[in-house]
């Protein structure tokens, strides 16, 4: 299936109030809006959004309108959303907020969509996250704003004042994290790893860390991971450390060149690699990311054959949403009969691996429709969409279908 479509509707008006789920304030100023808060002893929750952002308008129409979501903002918040952009069809309502959004912009340096502020009951800003999320981690996240020892901007205070304790430096990195404050979250992370032994940091309790700060090539905690791969394979449950530093390397290298709009030599770059990093196998991270770079520069037989490769050499490992992906890529972008019959191929093994999926039955049956099959394709459709219980996809899948049944597209 095509990627999970993330801008379903705008947002019509600035402050909304909702049927269920997260219920925002609607035709109040800012200071009423922190007049109610001090009422009522809450935090404010403030959602500042732009019409454009994908994720904004997920996080509207998706997440806040849960009722487990609702049930935890509206219990701790007062709930206020800003539009920061202007547009022609803005309201009234909205144009009364420019200035008030302009200056939130300036004052809490609200420079990416979506931003998510927090204030405490007196106005103060506490707390900020940067990016959504779906409901259960992003409510555990708006939970930290509640305490003053997780708090984003509380604890940047603390850092700033007290930068060498490793106590506030190990909270001030995982908040920073959420707030997308990378310069602060790198310092705190070189605090923390500058104060324990090599035993200490190879715990479970500090490979999140570890792997945050070694995204970095070449900082300490790359290398300490570099040096020590068997310390953290033993701590680590979710990644090798050949695996996160190899693909770190490769990705690395492979957007140098794409931003330097040269072209990319995979044998050149990991003969490079193999001379400045020689315990470092990145032969795999480099089959891996191929077929993701022709992709993006839609050369469509090289997507094929290096996918293939990749397969017969790793196809245990290989998931059923990367064989759905590239197999979606073929689909959009190419009309070539032998790249879209290997991309059928794929779509097969997906299913093979996640039988009766409807997201990877609807991209099996557009390649079929796409090769010609139409009724299989048809009957591939018909299988998805009795799949499904969300509304918003049947509909979607609903539309393919009867395109196939008409004879028209179902590809841009």
């Amino acid at each position: 299936m095509k990627k999970l479509i993330l801008m379903l509707l705008l947002i019509p008006s600035l402050l909304f109030a909702q049927s269920e789920g997260v219920k925002f304030e609607h035709g109040l100023n800012w200071n009423q809006i922190k007049e109610k808060a001090a009422k009522e002893n809450k935090f404010i929750f403030v959602d500042c959004f732009t019409t454009w952002c994908g994720p904004c308008k997920y996080m509207a129409s998706t997440i806040f309108p849960q009722a487990k979501v609702g049930d935890f903002f509206n219990a701790k918040f007062i709930n206020a959303k800003i539009q920061m952009d202007k547009t022609k069809d803005d309201s009234e309502e909205i144009k009364s907020w420019y200035a008030e959004a302009d200056r939130f912009a300036k004052d809490y340096t609200v420079r990416a969509y979506p931003t998510f502020l927090i204030f405490d009951s007196k106005g103060n800003l506490v707390h900020r996250i940067v990016g959504g999320g779906e409901a259960d981690a992003f409510i555990a996240k708006a939970q930290k704003a509640l305490d003053p020892n997780t708090q984003y901007e509380t604890l940047l205070a603390k850092f700033n004042a007290d930068p060498q304790n490793a106590t506030i430096a190990k909270a001030m990195a995982a908040a920073a994290k959420d707030a997308y404050d990378k310069e602060t979250q790198a310092k705190a992370e070189g605090i923390v790893l500058s104060t324990l032994s090599t035993d200490q940091i190879f715990t479970k309790d500090n490979v999140e860390l570890l792997l945050s700060s070694a995204s970095i090539k070449d900082s300490k905690a790359f290398n300490l991971i570099k040096d020590n791969p068997a310390k953290f394979d033993a701590v680590s449950e979710k990644v090798k450390a050949n695996d996160f530093l190899s693909k770190l390397l490769i990705g690395e290298a492979v957007n140098t060149k794409i931003q330097a709009k040269e072209a990319v030599d995979f044998a050149a770059i990991e003969k490079e690699l193999a001379q400045k990093y020689p315990t470092i196998n990145t032969e795999k991270a480099s089959l891996e990311m191929q077929p993701r770079y022709f992709a993006y520069t839609k050369n469509f037989p090289g997507l094929r054959d290096s996918f293939n490769k990749y397969i017969a050499k790793y196809g245990s490992a290989i998931t059923a949403g990367q064989l759905n992906d590239m197999a979606w890529s073929i689909f959009e972008g190419c009309d070539d009969p032998a790249c879209l019959k290997a991309a059928a191929e794929w779509s097969k093994l997906s299913l093979e691996k996640e039988k009766d999926a409807p997201m990877y039955l609807d991209t099996f049956a557009n390649l079929l429709y796409r090769l010609g099959n139409k009724e299989q394709a048809i009957k591939t459709q018909e299988k998805a969409i009795s799949l499904l219980t969300d509304a918003t996809q049947k509909e979607q899948y609903v539309a393919t279908l009867q395109k196939m049944k008409k004879g028209e597209k179902t590809w841009q």
